[in-house]
């Protein structure tokens, strides 16, 4: 890993930050994000071995198949956090520990055929979701229990796009630095 520090390793793209305002084409471009992120991130992955995917992307971090797994489980959670944010009002919810789901035997053993599917169908489901929400639908919130910060639904749309890029690198750094790709 020639020159290449931990901090690049572990945030590839950077940490995410919400623009301070976001607006009707941001929300369109990133929504185009979603719809066709579970073909780009299967089309880096599918001809990977079972080796390659058991490569950590980065020393003491998840191997790649965790990271496909995680990032099912994470945007299936954050499309019920939009499901709660339109039908409750500002509702607290609940986190999970993804540190521990990353170890449960399906994370660090299943086939990622699995989370590729999984993702591709909560995907069309979240971007069929968000291309019927209206302006005043997008700035409805709801509270993390960590730090109790507010989010709106438009800043998460922004945050799992971040999300989705954040580990698609994490997977692609890997594969240049292993001289995969």
């Amino acid at each position: 890993m020639k020159n290449t520090k931990p901090e690049d390793l572990r945030y590839p793209i950077g940490k995410f930050e919400a623009p301070s305002k976001i607006s009707e084409n941001q929300i369109l471009e990133w929504i185009a994000f979603l719809e066709h992120y579970p073909n780009k991130l299967e089309l880096l992955v599918k001809e990977l071995s079972t080796a390659q995917l058991e490569t950590p992307y980065r020393p003491g971090g998840w191997t790649v198949r965790q990271v496909i797994h995680h990032v099912a489980d994470s945007h299936h959670h954050s499309y019920i956090r939009f499901k709660w944010a339109l039908t409750e009002e500002t509702p607290v919810i609940k986190p999970y520990l993804e540190k521990e789901w990353a170890e449960l035997f399906d994370t660090r053993t299943a086939p990622i055929e699995l989370s590729i599917s999984h993702l591709r169908a909560v995907h069309a489901k979240l971007v069929y979701l968000l291309k019927g929400l209206s302006s005043s639908d997008l700035k409805r919130s709801f509270i993390h229990p960590e730090g109790r910060e507010s989010t709106t639904l438009e800043e998460n749309i922004g945050r799992y796009v971040w999300h989705g890029h954040h580990h698609y690198n994490h997977i692609k750094q890997l594969l240049r630095r292993e001289g995969w790709i």
